[in-house]
């Protein structure tokens, strides 16, 4: 599932290819089409990203709400805009650009007060300035549930996915299983810092950065033409620091990577 840099950097590029003009909005698929025909025409006014949420403004208060999932993603194209290809939710056409949506999760118009029910359910999102880390240290600190899964709750903290879970755990040698209430307030104030670099850097090049440049050497990446990582996805493999054997569990139906001896 794409992670929340994802979501910021489509809401970057919508915001500069559509904001101020009126968009041409369809469902060549079928099933967004009642909400594709209450936004067509109308001035496409912002696109913003709330942890893995992605919302695009139009005049009259109305949004449309895309959640990715698993297997949702945008297609740019340029104009003339070429015939649908496969199973596309919505097409959304500019004055010089289009992209197509495929597979989402979610993608519905929804009105400010339904907007803001979903806002009010999210945790801090490390790449929004009006992020307040506080409310995810008041659920952490209060929290028998280990940090590995504390990370994962798009409740206590919006955006994070397996790879920064995986690697900042590592980066500041925390055992995931460590319960979150065990977890000091330096260590929070760390992590989270951490995370606001990181996934900076993950909006601004496409792809996440995790492994620091002295480490950045050896053993290739997980995947071809993936940045390496520390522990994510390299179970058995040394660790890049200690070369302690990487070890993978489950941490409530998700993978969890995490190399033993630094991270006691």
């Amino acid at each position: 599932m794409p992670e929340g840099h994802t979501l910021h950097r489509l809401a970057r590029l919508h915001q500069s290819s559509f904001a101020g003009e009126p968009v041409r909005v369809s469902s060549p698929q079928g099933r967004f089409a009642d909400g594709a025909a209450a936004v067509d025409g109308r001035v496409f006014l912002g696109a913003e990203a709330w942890g893995k949420h992605l919302l695009h403004r139009y005049e009259g208060d109305l949004a449309v709400h895309v959640h990715l999932g698993l297997y949702g993603a945008f297609t740019e194209f340029a104009l003339p805009a070429p015939e649908p290809v496969g199973q596309v939710r919505m097409r959304l056409i500019g004055a010089h650009t289009g992209t197509d949506l495929r597979g989402p999760t979610a993608c519905e118009v929804l009105t400010p007060p339904e907007v803001d029910a979903i806002e009010a359910r999210l945790g801090p999102d490390p790449l929004r300035a009006d992020a307040d880390p506080e409310r995810a240290w008041a659920r952490i600190s209060r929290s028998a549930m280990p940090i590995g899964a504390l990370l994962l709750d798009q409740a206590v903290v919006a955006g994070i996915g397996n790879v920064y879970r995986a690697e900042v755990l590592f980066r500041h040698g925390i055992d995931p299983h460590t319960p979150g209430r065990r977890i000091s307030r330096e260590q929070w104030d760390a992590m989270w810092n951490d995370l606001v670099a990181l996934m900076a850097v993950g909006v601004e090049h496409g792809v996440m950065h995790v492994v620091r440049p002295e480490h950045d050497t050896g053993a290739p990446s997980y995947a071809e033409n993936r940045p390496r990582t520390y522990v994510y996805r390299r179970v058995g493999d040394p660790c890049r620091v200690c070369g302690t054997r990487v070890l993978r569990s489950d941490m409530k139906g998700r993978n969890l990577f995490w190399c033993p001896e630094c991270q006691r």
